[in-house]
């Protein structure tokens, strides 16, 4: 699995926000923290983000899987993942 880099570059690649898993009730939830705010500083030392789980790790309110778009993401791709699911699984599954 890669390192993915927390940066503005790739979270404006990211597309976890269209993931079927990613159910209306935990965007409302991301809004006061969303990728938004986010693009307006350094992210490269933000602990965690409700986004770009492959970066910032599972989320803390997305719990059931309801399909995987990981392997469509440009961020995947570039930064030669093998796993999917990083949003239900610490370091993907």
């Amino acid at each position: 699995m890669g390192n993915v880099t927390k940066s503005k570059e790739n979270l404006k690649k990211c597309i976890c926000i269209k993931c079927p898993s990613y159910t209306f009730a935990c965007k409302v939830k991301a809004i006061p923290g969303g990728i938004a705010d986010m693009l307006k500083r350094d992210i490269s030392e933000v602990e965690h983000m409700e986004g770009m789980f492959c970066a910032f790790g599972q989320s803390k309110c997305i719990t059931d899987d309801k399909g995987c778009i990981c392997g469509d993401c440009d961020v995947y791709k570039e930064n030669n993942l093998d796993k999917f699911s990083y949003c239900t699984v610490l370091n993907g599954k």
